[in-house]
């Protein structure tokens, strides 16, 4: 089933699959403040501007509102969606607080550092509690889920620039390092997975039952 899933899906697999090992290669080649550094040097006023807003999609509130949506179209899909987001937001909260306590942000790691690092005047930046990133945890999670079912398939890279925009955002606005995105998509994204393969059945008995 899980290989039915990704052939169905490689218009998403694939190319995430080809952002994983390019992010993996950059980051074995270069450290995390290096990749953090050539992130933040690259910024400008509309990108100031627009991933403020961006980051958004990450947030609990959006996908619960996706959820609620998918409720309204057919509530086993949006029962699917809750159950997505609540392994996903848990199991990050679980590395979070439990596992990788205290693991210091981009604000406390270049505290003393010589780098003048650039932030957006009036965004709230944390210091503590990097690894993994919620926000691209969720927007993966979100996002993946979408990819699995819509039926235009094609759809899937569009679904997947979406969720990487996000995790970029929060490298951009000095939120997280490449490391905690790169996680928080993968725990996003094998969340998606467990429930849809988990509730597959279940759905799919549903839509045969209302066909009868």
């Amino acid at each position: 089933m899980l290989f039915d899933l990704v052939r169905k899906n490689r218009f998403f697999f694939l190319p995430y699959l080809f952002v994983l090992v390019l992010l993996g290669v950059l980051q074995l080649v270069y450290t995390q403040e290096q990749l953090m550094q050539w992130v933040n040097v690259r910024n400008s006023l509309l990108a100031d501007q627009l991933f403020p807003y961006i980051t958004y999609m990450g947030d609990g509130a959006f996908f619960v509102v996706v959820c609620v949506i998918l409720l309204i179209y057919k509530w086993r899909i949006g029962l699917m969606g809750f159950a997505s987001f609540a392994l996903s937001s848990l199991t990050s909260e679980f590395l979070k607080k439990l596992v990788f306590t205290g693991s210091p942000r981009p604000l406390k790691f270049f505290e003393h550092s010589t780098f003048q690092y650039h932030i957006i005047k009036g965004l709230d930046i944390y210091s503590y509690n990097s690894f993994p990133s919620g926000h691209t945890t969720t927007a993966f999670a979100t996002f993946s889920l979408l990819a699995f079912l819509d039926k235009k398939k094609e759809r899937g890279v569009l679904f997947l620039l979406l969720g990487v925009l996000t995790g970029y955002s929060r490298v951009y606005l000095f939120q997280h390092f490449v490391e905690d995105t790169y996680a928080g998509s993968l725990v996003g994204t094998i969340s998606s997975i467990i429930i849809y393969l988990l509730m597959y059945r279940w759905r799919t008995k549903g839509e045969t039952i209302a066909g009868k």
